[in-house]
């Protein structure tokens, strides 16, 4: 085992002999003649005690300590001032300056080491603290990895769930499943724009994300809609309509039982708010339930936009597609009547890209040019209802 390290630091050639003398056989003795050298080599040699004495000339012993105190190299070296004065209130100024111990001369051999074998116990004690915390700090990003690993691999295992939720859907209907695949990627855009417009909700950076991937399961109940119906190529009879609207109870029911109702989680209580209340107007006059403005939940009411807008400008079995700027001035005028204001206004806000995302779902134009913002005053020619 090597030698514990101690530097000696005193303008007297005698009493560094005398230090060397005492303890050159048991430690690793360095001298200095100053607080100036002391903290020249201090980083070459890293002590693992100074013994440092306070009456120099030029950096005294008080001003040494703390400069080597507040070095990076600080906590890694005790520092012990030597002095010929023991008066209460030096020693309190050698505290003050940082210092671990103090002694004073003349002093015993045998109270020198055993001083200096409580400081290299210290020593060793901070230095299993540090390698505590180092393995720590390992521990914990060994952690975050794994639980990040973890987390990916449950978003992974939940976007199977939602993508085979999804498909049921689809393989009723086979216009469906673009239609998911476009609007929920407008609902993010318009959730984002949501969540920067009004940072006080503190909804956070996941809300997009979560709205992203609920809003794939808002029409999952039309699997208990009749073909008869879902693919019917008029307009719906009131009957008719009055069985179109269940698909939102069915979708509810359908998230709630495959979740043994556990709606504790964000995104299952996202999933089942959305499937029941897409349809919702904010003036109150939507269904299932007849609910009012901010009685809708919020993704219920990003999702409705987003819906309305790729149903107006896709082509159904029942009706034509309208141009984007038409179908975006029929949700500008239905703001405050089928819509929240604040979402038409986040639709305002990203119209720029939703109309990128719409021609890049559309017709695979990555970088088409895009047209002024609509002047919000055309009337779409809606052939039928933007079910």
């Amino acid at each position: 085992m090597p030698k514990r390290s101690i530097m000696v630091v005193d303008d007297c050639e005698v009493n560094r002999d005398i230090l060397v003398e005492l303890l050159g056989d048991e430690f690793d003795v360095t001298t200095c003649v100053s607080g100036e050298e002391c903290l020249k080599r201090l980083p070459g040699v890293v002590p693992d005690v100074v013994l440092l004495d306070i009456m120099m000339p030029g950096v005294d012993g008080y001003e040494t300590c703390r400069r080597i105190k507040e070095s990076p190299l600080g906590q890694f070296v005790q520092v012990m001032l030597v002095s010929g004065r023991g008066a209460f209130s030096e020693r309190l100024a050698g505290y003050a300056a940082g210092a671990d111990d103090y002694v004073v001369k003349p002093f015993e051999h045998e109270e020198l080491l055993a001083k200096l074998r409580v400081l290299f116990r210290l020593r060793d004690m901070m230095e299993r603290l540090w390698q505590a915390n180092a393995r720590m700090q390992q521990f914990n990003q060994e952690l975050e990895k794994l639980v990040a690993e973890r987390t990916r691999e449950v978003l992974e295992a939940q976007d199977l769930t939602i993508t085979a939720l999804a498909q049921l859907a689809d393989s009723r209907d086979p216009e469906t499943g673009d239609h998911i695949a476009r609007m929920r990627q407008y609902s993010r855009i318009l959730a984002a724009e949501w969540v920067a417009m009004k940072p006080e909700a503190g909804l956070g950076s996941r809300f997009a994300d979560e709205v992203y991937r609920a809003a794939s399961l808002h029409d999952i109940g039309k699997v208990g809609v009749p073909d008869s119906i879902l693919l019917k190529p008029g307009k719906l009879t009131e009957e008719e309509f009055e069985v179109m609207k269940r698909h939102t109870l069915i979708g509810y029911e359908t998230l709630v039982e495959t979740s043994g109702g556990k709606l504790d989680r964000s995104f299952l209580k996202m999933s089942v708010e959305i499937a029941r209340h897409h349809h919702e107007r904010w003036d109150g006059r939507g269904y299932p339930d007849g609910l009012k403005g901010e009685a809708i939940p919020l993704p219920a009411r990003i999702v409705a936009v987003a819906d309305v807008f790729d149903a107006l400008t896709s082509k159904r079995v029942y009706k034509n597609a309208i141009p984007p700027d038409e179908a975006a001035a029929y949700i500008e005028r239905e703001s405050d009547r089928h819509f929240d204001p604040t979402v038409v206004e986040a639709f305002r806000r990203r119209w720029d890209e939703i109309l990128a995302c719409y021609r890049r779902c559309h017709f695979g134009q990555a970088a088409a040019p895009i047209p002024p913002t609509p002047s919000w005053t055309t009337s779409p020619a809606v052939g039928a209802s933007a079910e």
